[in-house]
């Protein structure tokens, strides 16, 4: 009979690295997984690194059983999700696990730590914050997930509902063939703001990158800012976020939507850099690195995905701000197919109950590929 496993913290080097790598043991045998860049998600859990630390703090934890890693899971508490969402909210993410009695345990860890943070309400999962990879899979697990998305085990919803979490939301991405895409009234729609002067849809300019990234990212504060979830990015997460995003920004593929020349509205669009990396393991080093610089110089992907997209929240509700989105999206699909031979396109994560969103995403022929869910539960 297997013993009960031992939760740790992670406080050594060699455990962070143990942390990270446990990945590879849960999802060895599993083809839809995209091994992560393990630089990235060092980044992404080490103070220092990540700006994210500077108004957040966070725990994590091995599982072992027999000196094995059976699970891992992160606690953390957000002074912004204190400000902006609920007083009293934690939350715990990047759990991964290779059996149900180490899930609770970790779980129960993760709890135990929030309420000594004075938490009475706990989310999950969401690793870090909601703007890295929030919610669990529960829908769309024979299909890789495209950049900045996660894929978990099936079995992990079982967990988590056993130990006593409820949905407190469903985050949704949509599929749509871009490359046969066509609907007559949103073309006559991108038609009339094409001749409308006061509009003007145009390409970012990577030479005025920080310039452009301020621009777009102070926008998706606004736009987002009565989103459910919806924390704001600080000066220094716009800086790190873009300086992560640059290398895979390409200025055919991100569009800022002008009205009497006030950047109201944009797009992101990115080549799936999951295709990109796949093969490279999680290693850059030494030869990684290489492959991947050669690869994005003229990226050749089948999918490309709209992470974020957003209308200026004074516009919300009117046709303008449709209008605006339908013609970044137009102008954009164009360049996907013609000069990045892209036929796929991915929209989201969009929160359920988003109507707005829900009517722009929903595109002649798209489809839900992928459902995830973020857990509440009362401590």
């Amino acid at each position: 009979m297997a013993s009960s496993p031992t939760i740790r913290p992670v406080e050594t080097k060699a455990d962070r690295k143990a942390f990270v790598d446990f990945a590879w043991e849960v999802y060895r045998d599993d083809p839809a997984w995209v091994p992560p860049l393990k630089d990235e998600v060092h980044g992404l859990i080490t103070p220092g690194k990540n700006p994210w630390f500077e108004h957040a703090k966070a725990k994590l934890w091995l599982a072992e059983r027999d000196g094995k890693i059976v699970g891992r899971i992160s606690a953390q508490v957000d002074q912004l999700v204190q400000q902006h969402m609920e007083q009293g909210t934690g939350q715990w993410g990047m759990l991964e696990a290779l059996d149900g009695e180490a899930a609770s345990a970790l779980i129960a860890t993760a709890e135990d730590w929030l309420r000594e943070q004075d938490m009475n309400r706990a989310l999950g999962p969401i690793s870090l914050s909601i703007w890295d990879e929030p919610g669990l899979e529960i829908e769309g697990f024979d299909q890789p997930p495209t950049a900045m998305m996660g894929h978990h085990r099936p079995e992990y919803r079982q967990w988590i509902e056993g130990a006593g979490y409820e949905k407190a939301k469903d985050l949704l991405t949509y599929e749509v063939d871009i490359a046969r895409w066509e609907d007559p009234k949103i073309d006559r729609l991108v038609a009339m703001g094409e001749r409308n002067p006061r509009i003007r849809i145009r390409q970012v300019d990577k030479r005025k990158f920080a310039q452009e990234a301020a621009i777009i990212l102070n926008l998706l504060n606004d736009a987002w800012s009565a989103n459910w979830g919806y924390v704001p990015l600080t000066e220094s997460e716009i800086a790190y976020a873009g300086k992560k995003l640059k290398p895979i920004i390409y200025n055919e593929l991100v569009r800022v939507a002008e009205y009497d020349g006030e950047p109201v509205a944009f797009m992101i669009t990115l080549p799936d850099i999951n295709e990109l990396i796949k093969d490279l393991n999680g290693e850059l080093f030494p030869f990684g690195w290489m492959k991947l610089l050669w690869r994005l110089r003229k990226p050749r992907t089948r999918r490309a995905r709209v992470p974020l997209m957003g209308v200026a929240k004074k516009l919300h509700g009117t046709r303008l701000a449709s209008q605006l989105a339908f013609m970044l999206i137009e102008f954009t699909r164009r360049d996907c197919v013609g000069k990045f031979g892209i036929g796929t396109g991915e929209f989201g994560w969009i929160l359920e109950d988003n109507k707005g969103m829900l009517s722009i995403a929903e595109l002649p022929g798209a489809y839900v590929n992928h459902r995830y869910r973020i857990y509440e539960k009362q401590l």
